[in-house]
């Protein structure tokens, strides 16, 4: 088969699943933006999630990627599972019972001593989803994508349910006087925003439930060999891990601290975080890629055409990219009703996140390189250097120009990550990456959005009707360049 083609056939059903996990769980966001009328308590969602993003890839320690590059080449695979999987279990148990013991004062370094409760929920939450990171490996690596998919359903699916029925239901119930000792014992009115994260805590609990009997046919053996292997492969991995979620959301917990005093900053994080949803298309065509690609790169190791195969694999992920952009930035006028009317404000961010987002697709893209070459410690360097980026402009900028600070700060961070990435991937596996062309389409896709800026109707639908054009010319454009290999993809069977 071909390989782009079984690439974009697994990346459709990782895909699908994502779209549709994505459309359930963004459909929290119009709820919450409208639930949560006062920007500020939104903003405490927001700003907790920073923190839970830099513990998670610390519970993991990249031991996902470790799993992936062992596994592939190691005739044992079962044993470099159970090593794995035993050291998640050991750590991610850990931490919970430092959690249980230290939740009040954490709550109180952290800002939140009347609400220590939510770090309590949360702490569980990374603790269980850290053990079910390699059970959901390892679906990935068996091509068991419909699982991997089914499973990331029932999970979102449980949390919308139980957000609807404690900040919908419950509430609706009681403003209409339908209490009973029940209805007290599971609701309290003013404990509100914390059962957006006794949501999370449930779904995670039913999620690590499904994988009961996975663990149960594990023979738990632990090799101390393996384990060090796998450590010393994801230990950069880790430290990239923590450096790309620097670039990834410390705008959100730095935005509270370098703001003037005279700015209400969960208010602002509120606003932002809301806004920086709408760029979740985006990400969205970013994790259904990297679900598919990460197994399919290393499977194509071997292939002597790997690195022309690699090549056109981030030609084509570019193509798209520019026109998620397109397509999110031209039709905002859209998608900015997604969230409450109190957030609009904050709409100008959205194409600046959006191309930062498109940059860091590239990244993963070019990443490729020390993965296979095991020199993952160039990873943990770029990151590290997007990290003193992001800190750099949003510790200077912050005060001057708010979370617009924030978004630049994704752009010009991942735009220097992927920069190194490729210039020192050129010395250590060098990949015919089709440099012109992919800058063709990403200038020609900026043009066309400043172009919709410069023709700017002030009537919407010929806004909309202008912009609507312009998207019909770029993709005319990409089918009469790109139409023979989208026949290959898509219609046939053989290369």
């Amino acid at each position: 088969m071909n390989p782009l083609r079984q690439l974009a056939g697994q990346t459709a059903i990782y895909g699908l699943s994502s779209v549709i996990a994505r459309i359930l769980n963004f459909l929290l966001v119009p709820f919450y933006t409208r639930i949560f009328t006062d920007t500020a308590e939104y903003g405490i969602v927001n700003e907790l999630y920073a923190y839970v993003a830099f513990f998670i890839v610390i519970l993991t320690y990249g031991m996902e990627t470790a799993y992936f590059r062992f596994a592939s080449k190691n005739s044992d695979s079962k044993l470099i599972y159970s090593t794995a999987i035993m050291s998640l279990i050991f750590s991610s148990i850990l931490f919970a019972v430092l959690i249980l013991i230290f939740y009040p004062k954490l709550g109180k370094l952290l800002g939140y001593e009347e609400q220590k409760a939510f770090i309590l929920l949360l702490g569980l939450v990374l603790s269980m989803d850290a053990i079910t990171a390699i059970p959901f490996a390892k679906l990935r690596l068996s091509n068991q994508a419909l699982k991997f998919a089914m499973i990331k359903l029932f999970n979102i699916s449980i949390n919308i349910g139980f957000n609807l029925f404690f900040l919908l239901l419950l509430p609706w119930l009681y403003g209409r006087g339908y209490v009973s000792s029940f209805t007290d014992l599971i609701y309290n009115p003013e404990f509100r925003v914390g059962y957006v994260f006794v949501a999370n805590f449930l779904a995670s609990f039913c999620t690590l439930l499904l994988f009961v009997k996975d663990f149960c046919k594990t023979d738990f053996r632990f090799s101390p060999e393996i384990f060090r292997s796998m450590l010393l492969y994801s230990f950069p991995l880790l430290i990239s891990g923590l450096a790309g979620t620097v670039n990834e959301v410390i705008d959100r917990i730095m935005l509270r601290f370098r703001l003037p005093d005279y700015v209400n900053a969960l208010e602002q994080i509120g606003i932002y975080g809301a806004n920086v949803k709408i760029a979740v298309i985006m990400l969205l065509f970013i994790q259904m890629f990297r679900y598919a690609s990460e197994p399919f790169f290393f499977s194509q190791e071997k292939n002597k055409a790997s690195r022309e195969l690699y090549a056109t694999v981030l030609y084509y992920f570019t193509i798209c990219g520019v026109f998620v952009f397109l397509f999110i930035s031209l039709y905002i006028d859209i998608f900015i009703h997604i969230i409450g009317s109190d957030y609009h404000e904050g709409m100008n961010v959205v194409p600046v996140i959006l191309l930062g987002n498109l940059m860091l697709g590239i990244y993963f893209n070019l990443s490729v390189w020390y993965k296979l070459r095991e020199k993952t410690v160039f990873g943990a360097i770029f990151a590290l250097i997007g990290a003193l980026i992001t800190l750099a402009i949003n510790y200077y900028f912050i005060p001057h120009y708010g979370y617009m600070a924030s978004a630049w700060g994704h752009l010009v961070a991942y735009s220097a990550m992927v920069t190194c990435s490729y210039l020192i991937g050129r010395r250590y596996y060098l990949v015919p990456y089709k440099v012109v062309a992919i800058l063709i389409y990403l200038i020609g896709g900026i043009g066309m959005f400043f172009l919709s800026e410069l023709v700017k109707s002030s009537d919407l639908y010929k806004r909309l009707i202008i912009n609507s054009i312009i998207i019909i010319i770029f993709v005319v454009i990409v089918y009469i360049r790109e139409k023979k290999i989208i026949a290959e993809i898509f219609f046939k069977k053989e290369v």
